[in-house]
């Protein structure tokens, strides 16, 4: 099968291009070009079936020409970080609405599968549940950023073009994914921020007490999830929770990380409206034969085998 994956050179992306290739399909990486996303392309190009095309899904003629004779689009390609959306909120309108615009008119034109990763930002804080209860794909979309709200954007527009144009799209709503090849640098994301400061030998912060608690899904498991959505049939217009099913404390996480380094978590001044729980259902994940495989606590030591080979320059 012929398979175009854009952001296929990113942290998720290149993980899913290098699975895809492995079970034999040919693979399209469209990529924006950057450090991390040419390394990663050196590890695709050792196989002869991938071909990498540098440029963003804004790009109109560039989506048109590259979507041409692919059967299935996994549309991965997005600006990702809330707090880099409050800076900037203009391109993530630019990449994650118009971009995801322009992958859709590619597919509508020439009949191809659209697989979008979307994201638990789209359900906002939660804060709609009652004690106990967990975060269903029923469950209203409030989104609190403009990274949140792009994403959601994007996630509607797509069922839109299922229900207007009987279209082949499935909607997949990844929680905190985490692992190799993710970076830790300017508007990073936690795990990666905190091995590299216990690196360096800093102490590491957490905000208020550290009870906010989260689901984090090992990239492998993700990988795992689109494998499953590409090969299950009738998925149609839904939108599928992916993630461990377990939530672990802020703090906890800090902790293991600082006891492998010798160093100490410090607690500063608690975040405004942080979010103090965010829980998956992942039941129809489940009932498709999804089941996570690498628990929290092995993710973060591969990542951090990981990260020890790294050149500074690559997980910036």
């Amino acid at each position: 099968m012929r398979i175009l994956v854009t952001g296929g050179a990113g942290f998720q992306g290149s993980h899913l291009s290098e699975t895809l290739l492995a079970m034999g399909h040919r693979v399209t990486v469209l990529n924006t070009f950057s450090l991390a996303a040419k390394q990663n392309i050196r590890i695709l190009e050792s196989n002869g079936r991938a071909d990498i095309v540098f440029g963003s899904v804004t790009d109109w003629e560039l989506i048109s020409k590259t979507a041409r004779d692919h059967s299935v689009i996994f549309h991965l390609a997005a600006n990702i970080n809330v707090d880099k959306s409050l800076d900037d909120p203009r391109s993530f309108v630019d990449t994650n609405v118009i971009g995801t615009y322009n992958v859709l008119e590619a597919a509508r034109r020439y009949g191809s599968r659209v697989i979008f990763a979307s994201s638990c930002e789209v359900y906002g804080d939660g804060h709609q549940l009652s004690p106990g209860a967990l975060l269903d794909e029923t469950a209203e979309l409030k989104p609190n950023s403009p990274y949140g709200a792009s994403k959601a954007a994007g996630d509607r527009l797509c069922y839109s073009y299922y229900r207007s144009f009987g279209m082949d799209i499935t909607i997949v709503r990844p929680f905190n994914i985490f692992g190799e090849r993710q970076k830790s640098g300017a508007y990073g994301a936690l795990i990666p921020i905190l091995v590299r400061r216990a690196m360096e030998g800093e102490e590491l912060l957490v905000f208020g007490e550290g009870t906010a608690t989260r689901d984090y899904l090992h990239v492998s498991d993700q990988v795992q999830a689109y494998q499953l959505v590409l090969e299950t049939p009738g998925l149609e217009g839904r939108a599928i929770n992916f993630a461990s099913g377990t939530n672990t404390r802020v703090r906890d996480i800090a902790e293991y990380i600082a006891n492998k380094f010798g160093t100490r978590v410090v607690s500063g001044p608690a975040r405004p409206g942080e979010v103090t729980r965010f829980p998956a259902c992942i039941a129809f994940a489940k009932s498709i034969g999804f089941e996570p495989k690498v628990g929290i606590w092995e993710g973060i030591d591969r990542y951090i085998e990981w990260a020890k080979q790294q050149p500074r320059q690559l997980i910036d």
